[in-house]
């Protein structure tokens, strides 16, 4: 059983709900085994779809460097990812935080309904509440060509 991070002391929290075009399946595959599809800068993925396991990829934005930590805490196939999230600033200010992504077939689509909990402040819950809308419909857009 993996540790799950004390939140305790780091209470702001975000959810996100997002309907993409996209089948369960893939949107689970995405997110444990091809980030290097879709968000991950190339060559920079080091990812294994195993709880417990760490995970490091890098992505760039405005010609920096982002790296990116975690590790998958529970994985159920086409249903559940949740995963710890570390980053630096602004990010999560290194603050190990879990992701939570939850998600349910919607026609030939896919619901997410999307929880990062244990954020250090208001400005880094709100920094990923904007850019986390922004980067499933990157998944979307990126994952649709590979379908």
């Amino acid at each position: 059983m993996p540790t799950v991070p004390d939140l305790s002391s780091r209470p702001y929290q975000l959810t996100v709900e997002h309907t993409l075009t996209l089948a369960a399946g893939v949107v689970f595959r995405a997110l444990t085994e091809q980030f290097d599809r879709w968000f991950a800068e190339p060559d920079t993925l080091l990812m294994t779809a195993e709880v417990d396991v760490p995970f490091f990829f890098e992505t760039r934005f405005d010609g920096q460097r982002h790296p990116h930590y975690g590790r998958f805490l529970r994985l159920v196939p086409d249903e559940l990812v949740e995963m710890t999230w570390v980053t630096g600033n602004p990010g999560t200010k290194g603050a190990e935080t879990v992701v939570t992504i939850e998600l349910s077939p919607l026609g030939t689509g896919t619901h997410i309904r999307l929880t990062h909990a244990g954020l250090i402040d208001e400005e880094s819950r709100d920094g990923h509440e904007d850019a986390w809308p922004l980067v499933l419909d990157h998944l979307e857009h990126s994952m649709s060509r590979h379908v």
